[in-house]
């Protein structure tokens, strides 16, 4: 046995990532068919007025973004800015801190208040107190316009 020599075996570490592509992909899958399932705000259905105006007429030619607080009937509050995606679920502080920050970078920017025809008026009527006393000073109300 003079002759056996043991053959040193060199330890490679690894990691097979096969497993976590397929559970990546899996997950991709399943996120790409139930996004649009997913609400994109809070659902209101606003008074209707003779006398409303389009919103276009209100920012004029400028690129002032339009700032929308929504409310629905639940009380939910809502943000859209510029007829981007609305962020639901925000505390009225949150709402206040975001119309405030839109307004410092675009001090022309209207800001309106839409709910929900079945909103309490009271809710309507707090969300636009505490609007002006944060300091906005000009803030309108949605409604869609009778046919």
């Amino acid at each position: 046995m003079a002759g056996y020599q043991r053959k040193k075996r060199k330890m490679t570490a690894e990691i097979n990532v096969v497993p976590y592509i397929d559970v990546m992909l899996v997950l991709l899958i399943i996120f790409m068919v139930t996004s649009p399932f997913v609400t994109q705000g809070v659902d209101v259905e606003l008074p209707k007025t003779a006398t409303a105006k389009p919103a276009s007429e209100l920012a004029g030619e400028s690129d002032a973004s339009f700032i929308i607080v929504e409310i629905d009937r639940d009380g939910n509050l809502g943000l859209s800015v510029n007829d981007e995606e609305m962020m639901h679920g925000l505390s009225l502080q949150d709402i206040i801190v975001r119309v405030k920050a839109e307004l410092s970078l675009k001090p022309d920017s209207p800001v309106a208040v839409g709910g929900d025809a079945a909103t309490p008026y009271a809710e309507v009527v707090l969300v636009l107190d505490e609007l002006g006393r944060a300091g906005i000073p000009k803030v309108g109300l949605l409604t869609d316009i009778k046919e």
